[in-house]
């Protein structure tokens, strides 16, 4: 048996077969796919598309608790490489015009190299001091982006229109999901493609790796694993994911703009990650519509966003309390709890 082999029961509670993982991962499908459904079709207008950048920000919330969750790396600069996909993705589109799914690869392969680029040395350093390091990733890109902007169809390489009279370009999306609503649900299906991936990297080889790693750095390397390579392979999936978020944004939006890109979204990024939960992908979809809708609820009902700051502040406070489970660890206790009520009664 391989060194991860031998780890598996203690790390992951015992190995599963192939049809349990089947199973599991079906039955996560047709969660996702039902809850988004209803969601979908519930919406409407301005509500259908901050749910869609909702659901395009999951991927990257996904890419955060794949580091936080799995490695126990703290992150602060996956929606500043979120903003890296979305500047490549605008730009082919406005240079070359390639089919949206070529721009969005070209923008997850871009981010996944800087963040490798940029986290690899980072790895010296763990806790606080990785997260001021990967924090300077983000305003870097803050600092670079409010000078040149997003691509909009105007000449020249960085191509910014929308000055000197030029009119700025909006992205084209893929005919078959022009609309709001069929945009909403490509959304879905990419960001259930990404979760799908990263579940199959738990429940495999470099899932047990990272699990060990995160035990026990010292017992993992004596055991044969190789901690640069599996972490340089976690940072690089999640800046993978990260850039088809940015792909989606501007798809969603059909253009960005520097302001949305700032260091403190990847601050509001991650504690939406420990908020929703960093250990299941309910918390992600958790995470990722509680950072979108909250807003949004708070401005149709004309309040003041320093309130939703302040509600986002104490579910953080919760989430912490409780452990990296979050909110999502919460709901799932309170069903069991029913659940039990419910057999004790019959």
């Amino acid at each position: 048996m391989s060194w991860l082999g031998a780890v598996a029961n203690a790390v992951s509670g015992g190995d599963m077969s192939p049809a349990a993982r089947l199973r599991q991962l079906v039955t996560i499908s047709v969660a996702f796919l039902l809850l988004a459904a209803v969601i979908g079709l519930a919406a409407g207008g301005f509500w259908l598309i901050n749910l869609t950048a909702a659901y395009a920000t999951m991927l990257a919330l996904i890419g955060t608790n794949l580091l936080f969750g799995q490695l126990g790396l703290v992150s602060l600069a996956q929606f500043a490489l979120a903003g890296v996909g979305g500047w490549v993705t605008l730009r082919l589109f406005h240079a070359f015009h390639p089919p949206f799914e070529i721009s969005m690869l070209a923008a997850g392969v871009t981010a996944s190299l800087v963040g490798v680029l940029w986290g690899l040395p980072a790895l010296r350093y763990r806790g606080i001091y990785l997260a001021l390091v990967t924090l300077m990733l983000a305003g870097a890109f803050q600092t670079v982006i409010s000078a040149i902007n997003f691509p909009s169809g105007g000449d020249g390489f960085l191509g910014t229109g929308g000055m000197e009279g030029r009119p700025r370009l909006l992205l084209d999306r893929p005919f078959y999901a022009d609309s709001d609503i069929a945009w909403f649900f490509y959304v879905v299906v990419v960001c259930l493609i990404g979760l799908l991936v990263v579940e199959l990297h738990r429940r495999s080889t470099p899932g047990r790796a990272w699990a060990l790693i995160r035990r026990d750095p010292r017992l993992a390397a004596a055991s044969g694993a190789r901690i640069v390579v599996y972490q340089a392979w976690a940072f690089a999936l999640a800046g993978f994911l990260a850039g088809i978020t940015g792909a989606l944004l501007a798809g969603t939006y059909r253009q960005l703009d520097a302001t949305g890109f700032g260091a403190a979204e990847s601050i509001t990024l991650f504690a939406a990650s420990v908020l929703g939960g960093a250990g299941n992908w309910f918390g992600a979809m958790m995470g990722g519509l509680l950072m979108r809708a909250v807003p949004t609820l708070l401005d149709d009902l004309g309040i003041s966003a320093t309130l939703g700051n302040a509600i986002f502040g104490f579910g953080l406070m919760l989430a912490v309390i409780k452990g990296p489970e979050g909110l999502a660890g919460l709901f799932d206790e309170i069903l069991d709890r029913l659940a039990e009520r419910r057999g004790a009664a019959k």
